[in-house]
């Protein structure tokens, strides 16, 4: 399955008529958070696929995620929820870490309880399926994982907990904005790849 994943920012190639050729092979959209609602809807209805999103910390109801439905294949909101689409499971959180109680804010405890709702689908998955997970969406990135040392860039304890736990091909998040080419925006951990996906990302599933 082709990925084209996204967060943070318009790239504005991929906000055009371009997509149809560049992108033609792309089953799923994902998105990762701190998109507008508009870019989201022009890539759902110009390529005429699933689209999956979490809200980002800068989220607000009226500029993300209300993804109009326009065609069969619709957009969802992936918090808290369990999916799965040709043979891939997806799963996901919104929202960063609580640093001025913005919208779409968590704390660590609050990240644990979102986390733990997910478990039952994910062991029901594994008895099913024989995988718990094969993409967990978040926009915030794990702790100790492409996070910073200021609060409002904190990784999420709970999600490293998870995918040391539930071991998922991938995780990818959002959130660290990347200005320098040396920036690390790919990490192998145990045995999921994680991915910053500012700007964007093709993953091939």
């Amino acid at each position: 399955m082709k990925i084209l994943a996204l967060s943070d920012i318009v790239v504005d190639w991929i906000y055009s008529p371009k997509i149809r050729r560049i992108l033609s092979d792309t089953e799923l959209v994902i998105g990762c958070g701190d998109l507008p609602s508009d870019y989201l809807e022009f890539i759902n209805s110009t390529l005429d696929i699933p689209v999956f999103y979490v809200h980002g910390n800068h989220s607000h109801s009226e500029t993300e995620g209300k993804v109009s439905d326009r065609n069969s294949r619709g957009s969802i909101d992936l918090h808290s929820k369990v999916i799965r689409l040709k043979g891939n499971t997806f799963a996901g959180v919104e929202g960063s870490i609580r640093y001025n109680n913005g919208n779409y804010q968590s704390s660590q405890f609050d990240m644990w309880l979102n986390v733990i709702l997910l478990v039952p689908s994910l062991l029901t998955n594994r008895i099913k399926y024989g995988r718990f997970l094969n993409v967990f969406v978040t926009h915030a990135p794990p702790w100790g994982i492409h996070d910073q040392p200021d609060l409002a860039h904190q990784g999420i304890k709970a999600f490293r907990w998870l995918i040391t736990h539930f071991k998922p091909d991938y995780h990818l998040h959002g959130h660290i904005h990347v200005y320098r080419p040396d920036t690390i925006t790919v990490t192998d951990f145990e045995k999921t790849i994680v991915i910053n996906t500012y700007g964007y990302q093709k993953i091939d599933l």
